[in-house]
């Protein structure tokens, strides 16, 4: 397949290297050539830490390269199968996006949006064919994470939610199928307990290490809350709470201080190698 990726910051290349990973054909587009530049040293990174620890199989790092293009024009989408928007987490910019992919793609692709927590209809409703526009949730980092939350909207038809389990079991992952609305499941719950975590660091209750070694020890979880939100990305986390605070009206989705603290302050996590928890 011809797979189209819009965006290039950490999910839009780990999905673009999914793809690549897996035969197809990927288009990357970005309209910030130095965001371009960043993307590609991150998935020649990837792919090379992927041979190191010895998770690697299949065509080589050069290879997956290659068949990766990257353009600053919408336009060159139009033979791509599915497409695949990766975007930052703003209702306006999604909406944009998707008027313009709705301009310019093949009458019978598939439009797919990777937000975290924007209900589908929204998106689908800028669009002149709304049963064609699916969510496809994956997690960070794409090409780690074998399961996808898959978000049918009320207008997603039934060949489109199958067409895009299609392309998922083409890249060796699972789709889980749930319904539309702010958050969908994932980040409904998810972004309550990073914003509870969080709201006990502020009170001094715990630090970080503390909150994160009771989720981990306690419950088993890999990782904790707080580790979670870096490996997430803290300005991601901050936008995705925002949002579902502005859809829902409610409040408990409101950006800790701490949070917005770090944010302000450039520290996203692991990308920026500090968030709530130091990797440098």
């Amino acid at each position: 397949m011809s797979i189209g990726v819009v965006g290039a910051g950490t999910m839009g290349v780990g999905v673009a290297e999914c793809c690549a990973h897996s035969g197809h054909d990927v288009i990357v587009v970005e309209s910030d050539p130095h965001a371009v530049e960043v993307a590609r040293k991150r998935m020649s990174d990837s792919l090379r830490l992927a041979i190191l620890l010895g998770r690697s199989a299949g065509p080589k790092p050069a290879e997956v390269v290659a068949r990766v293009r990257w353009t600053d024009q919408m336009s060159e989408l139009h033979d791509a199968t599915v497409v695949v928007e990766c975007v930052p987490e703003r209702i306006d910019l999604k909406e944009k996006i998707f008027a313009e992919l709705d301009r310019c793609c093949a009458t019978d692709a598939v439009l797919a949006s990777c937000t975290s927590g924007i209900p589908i209809d929204l998106v689908a409703a800028c669009t002149s064919r709304p049963e064609q526009v699916v969510g496809l949730h994956f997690m960070n980092p794409a090409p780690l994470k074998d399961t996808v939350e898959v978000v049918a909207g009320p207008r997603t038809s039934q060949r489109t939610l199958d067409r895009a389990q299609e392309f998922l079991t083409s890249l060796n992952k699972t789709g889980i199928i749930v319904g539309d609305g702010p958050g969908f499941v994932l980040n409904r719950v998810l972004m309550l307990c990073i914003a509870e975590a969080a709201a006990s660091v502020d009170a001094g209750i715990a630090d970080p290490e503390t909150v994160d070694a009771l989720f981990e020890g306690c419950l088993g979880h890999p990782m904790g809350p707080l580790r979670t939100a870096d490996l997430i990305g803290l300005d991601n986390v901050h936008d995705t709470m925002t949002t579902l605070r502005a859809l829902t009206g409610d409040d408990h989705y409101r950006p800790p201080e701490s949070l917005t603290a770090l944010v302000d302050a450039g520290h996203l996590g692991r990308k920026t190698g500090r968030g709530f928890h130091d990797y440098r």
